[in-house]
This record gives structure tokens, sequence and C-alpha cells, in this order.
């Protein structure tokens, strides 16, 4: 079988920082990744986690934003902010088709790099429960549950998940 009918590879994808043009392709990637699960958010909680494309223009003023990119197709998409406590991981997406392809490892990689070079000492973000595949990965990456909120976003459960980068 050759290279072409293959599924796809995760050389192919290439992780990059975000630039505003890339805002709209941000905004279908999150709303196709969390479509599936729509019902079990509140709808304000739903409008939050996929935001329109002008919100997360206003996030690149806010923290990292990387894409995951194959060919000229957004696969993949994670933002970090810089708090006192860690760099928290938010808005982090793959889309349907290349889940499974190692795309959310290589972006927490991403994450993490930047976290290590500004002296953070842990990684953390929020999730929910029903989000069973990505609670896989983030444990599969190194992140342990915790008690520490928020425990709900708009009237949907959350959880912390940390990873500790301390030596």
């Amino acid at each position: 079988m050759n290279s072409e009918s293959c599924s796809p590879q995760v050389k192919e994808i290439r992780i990059r920082p975000a630039d505003a043009g890339d805002a709209p392709a941000i905004a279908r990637v999150l709303y196709a990744s969390f479509k599936e699960y729509k019902s079990l958010y509140t709808d304000s909680a739903f409008a939050v986690t996929t935001p329109p494309a002008r919100k997360i223009a206003e996030r690149l003023e806010e923290g990292a934003i990387w894409v995951a990119q194959q060919n000229n197709t957004i696969v993949g998409t994670v933002s970090a902010i810089n708090k006192d406590d860690g760099l928290y991981i938010h808005g982090m997406a793959v889309s349907p088709l290349w889940r499974g392809q190692k795309v959310g490892w290589r972006l927490l990689e991403q994450v993490e790099t930047l976290a290590r070079k500004a002296g953070a000492e842990r990684l953390y973000l929020s999730t929910t429960p029903f989000l069973s595949r990505a609670i896989q990965l983030y444990k599969a990456y190194g992140f342990t549950e915790s008690d520490e909120g928020p425990h709900e976003v708009l009237g949907t459960p959350l959880f912390t998940m940390v990873k500790n980068l301390k030596p």
C-alpha cells in the first residue's frame, strides 16, 4: 500500500502559532469537536466552549494559541494562559476525523515546551467528566485529577487535572 492511500499520519501535521486569520478555522474545529456533546452542556456553557471567531481573535491577546495543520487545513488547536500558579490550558480540540493520530499529544507537547521555558511549575486544565477520550489523553500525558476547582461552568460539571513540571 502506498502512503497516499494510508490514513493521515502524524508526520503530515505541522504545529504552529495561530494568528488572527486562523480564528474562523479554530472556531470550526472547536464546534466540530464538541458538537456531539452539545446535549451534555448547558446552552451557555456550550457557547463558551465553542466561541465565535471574534472571541478567538480576542484570546490571541490573552495567551498563546497553536494550531495543528495538515496541508492548508487546521485540524486541531490549543490555547494556554500564564497564571500565577502555572500554565492554564484551554480551548483544546482535535477534529473528529483526526482523533487517534497523536494530534492532541503534539499540541500538549507544544504547551509543555512553553511552560518549561517560562519556568512554570505545572500545567493544569479543566474538563468535563463526559469527555472520556480527552481525559484518557490527559492521563496518558501525565495529568492527574485534582480536587481544586472550578467544579462547574455555567451549569455544566467540570473537574481540574494537573501535571507537575518540577524536576
